[in-house]
């Protein structure tokens, strides 16, 4: 079997959480050179979600918030975020494999159909429809 032809554009996402996301959106474009593609403030001065880019490559941030037995996204300090076209496919296929889904299918507010799952050592993974768009 050949390997799929590569695709230039990323589908793989770091995604962190900062207890300081506007200090954290400030310190990675000034030291390390990131461009600010996208930063959404939230209320009390954080960040609700941030798009920072270097080179092809795109990370996703925002603000910790307290823990959230419905969105484990919300404090947790780094996951995975990937896009996949079919994640109902893909939801199902972890289901069936007895991945520990923590997060089930949904849509969040920003309009993505995603899932949350834990891995065998228990680092989280989100799957879903959202694409960061290319600048």
């Amino acid at each position: 079997m050949n390997p799929p032809a590569h695709d230039p554009a990323p589908n793989i996402f770091p995604a962190l959480k900062y207890k300081d996301g506007p200090a954290a959106v400030d310190w990675l474009s000034r030291v390390f050179g990131f461009v600010q593609q996208m930063v959404v403030p939230g209320p009390d001065n954080t960040v609700i979600h941030a798009e920072l880019r270097l080179g092809p490559g795109t990370i996703m941030l925002g603000s910790a918030r307290p823990s959230d037995k419905d969105n484990p996204w919300a404090a947790e300090p780094l996951g995975i975020y990937v896009y996949v076209e079919d994640v109902e496919a893909h939801h199902d296929r972890a289901k069936a494999a007895g991945a520990d889904i923590v997060r089930p299918l949904q849509v969040t507010d920003y309009g993505s159909w995603e899932y949350s799952v834990r891995d065998m050592e228990g680092l989280l993974w989100s799957f879903g429809t959202y694409l960061p768009e290319e600048v």
